[in-house]
């Protein structure tokens, strides 16, 4: 990957992620964002707004149970030379204990001005294994 950018906003981005921080957070959503989450089998497409609910939901969770997020870069995979595709997966700490399942994160950043996240495909649920 040729630009040397996207590491270190990556590093911001999961600073504000671990820090539940949904006014840091939404900074780095793109209005123009789409998702596509499965849950339990079920698909869900959603964009900004709903992202932006469901973030501060969890955020707000994590918070009120004094909870942490325990995030894994997987792969960072170069798309374009404007695009790159995160793969992370999150669970939440929970009385030091990490939650059995995870998210699976396929987050794809863009470089306009600054990078922002335009795309996600997630998988909930995910069986945390002792390659993630």
């Amino acid at each position: 990957m040729n630009d040397k950018t996207f590491k270190p906003f990556l590093d911001v981005f999961l600073d504000a992620w671990k820090n539940s921080s949904i006014i840091e957070f939404e900074k780095f959503i793109s209005t123009d964002y789409q998702a596509r989450e499965i849950r339990d089998g079920e698909t869900v497409d959603f964009g900004y707004e709903e992202s932006i609910e469901g973030w501060k939901q969890g955020f707000d969770f994590v918070k009120k149970q004094h909870a942490e997020w325990e995030i894994h870069e997987v792969s960072i995979i170069p798309m374009k030379e404007d695009e790159v595709m995160a793969i992370l997966s999150a669970t939440i700490v929970l009385n030091g204990e990490a939650m059995e399942t995870c998210h699976l994160f396929f987050d794809t950043f863009k470089k306009g001005n600054n990078w922002k996240i335009v795309r996600s495909y997630i998988e909930t649920g995910v069986v945390r294994g002792t390659d993630l």
